[in-house]
């Protein structure tokens, strides 16, 4: 496992990097880099390319230092809109994650951004999903859980009532004001929160117990989804029926 000294160590080697590189005009930390990493943390920076250079060929050639100086191995790559990410994967486990946007658009895409040189525009924020929106989500997620069952498809099944269960979670995340993308506000749920859905844990792959954890999912994005109530009203009915556990 890296240490804190290694990590902090090949941050401050890239930001180096991207201040020598000419075509690197703005670089910033996001997000555990920006407000403070704990032990386990990755080192995840995002880069502004000068206007008239090709995102793609800086990206290859900070691949190619990545992988000669640092033996990184890449691992995926996620487009968003003018930017792409590349994730990397060093010696003893360091994920480094690093990202590349047009001069024009660099710019803050959430609240962790912290920019060490360059300047920073202030781009468009999207709107985050609506409660009804994940709300039609998860009802959409417990139906396609019971077809599966009935199919005699049971890990399929269990996917879609994982998905449910991750609904109803994000869900209480919003109304407590948590962050529950990528399931960072779970663990700061209230007790009693965590504990009504933790049934919705999937034991084994039996149909006896697929139908239970359905149930406790369905039941806590009911019982989550309560600023939503006329679509709470309009499905209650039909998804306590669709979800009643059989007897064993």
């Amino acid at each position: 496992m890296f240490s804190i000294e290694d990590r902090d160590g090949i941050k401050e080697l890239l930001t180096e990097k991207a201040r020598s590189d000419s075509r690197v005009v703005a670089a910033a930390a996001v997000g555990s880099s920006a407000d403070g990493s704990d032990r386990w943390s990755d080192i995840d920076l995002t880069f502004g390319v000068a206007d008239g250079v090709s995102v793609e060929a800086v990206l290859a050639t900070w691949t190619q230092i990545l992988v000669a100086d640092f033996d990184a191995v890449v691992l995926f790559d996620l487009p968003v809109l003018s930017t792409i990410y590349r994730v990397f994967l060093l010696p003893g486990i360091l994920q480094v994650d690093l990202s590349f946007t047009p001069a024009a658009e660099f710019g803050a895409r959430g609240p962790r951004f912290q920019l060490l040189f360059g300047e920073a525009v202030e781009p468009p924020r999207s709107a985050p999903p609506s409660s009804e929106n994940m709300f039609g989500l998860g009802v959409h997620h417990i139906v396609r859980a019971h077809i599966c069952i009935e199919r005699g498809r049971p890990w399929q099944a269990e996917y879609w009532i994982h998905e449910a269960r991750d609904k109803a979670l994000s869900l209480a995340c919003r109304r407590l004001g948590l962050d529950g993308s990528y399931g960072r506000g779970y663990d700061s749920l209230p007790p009693e929160v965590r504990d009504g859905l933790a049934g919705a844990l999937v034991r084994n792959l039996t149909e006896h117990e697929l139908r239970r954890a359905l149930a406790v999912a369905m039941a806590g994005l009911l019982r989550e989804a309560d600023d939503t109530p006329e679509a709470v009203g309009r499905v209650r009915t039909m998804l306590e029926e669709l979800c009643r556990p059989t007897p064993i």
